[in-house]
């Protein structure tokens, strides 16, 4: 199980895709990207999408996430991402209440199940106290990751 914190963006895409059936369909598609501002995410998704798509496209949105946390599946082929609502409790030190944060991640798995197991996976190896309020199925169809330029690789 891997995790990352970033500063991310949802991205919708709209183009022209050939269906399995050999038909052509107009759709609006749901990525996210990791960026530091809403230029740089719309540029990073047009340089993702430039890979995958031929023809025209268009950024029909750019949005900040609600989440800042990726929990990225084992299985490589898991193609859903769930977004998941944990409120986290603690007490607090002067009066003795309970004191709930909440906090919403994305989470990558094959279905509602794997997701849940994730996030204890995830959540077990911390000692806060949390709860599961909401988990999710999302329309986003993959995560663009910031990915670091190595020195020596030929692209500085």
């Amino acid at each position: 199980m891997r995790t990352i914190t970033a500063n991310l963006f949802e991205c919708k895409v709209r183009y022209v895709k050939v269906m399995n059936n050999g038909t052509q369909k107009r759709v609006t598609e749901q990525y996210v990207v990791d960026a530091m501002s809403f230029a740089e995410a719309e540029t990073r998704i047009i340089e993702e999408m430039s890979a995958y798509v031929s023809g025209d496209f268009e950024v029909t949105d750019v949005r900040k996430a609600a989440y800042k946390e990726v929990i990225f599946s084992d299985n490589e082929l898991a193609g859903r991402y769930y977004k998941a609502k944990l409120a986290f409790i603690t007490i607090d030190e002067k009066t003795g209440e309970e004191k709930r944060t909440s906090v919403t991640y994305l989470v990558q798995a094959d279905t509602f199940d794997v997701a849940v197991k994730n996030i204890n996976e995830v959540m077990g190896g911390t000692m806060i106290d949390y709860e599961k309020s909401n988990i999710s199925e999302t329309q986003i169809l993959d995560v663009f990751e910031y990915a670091v330029k190595k020195s020596g690789d030929g692209n500085e």
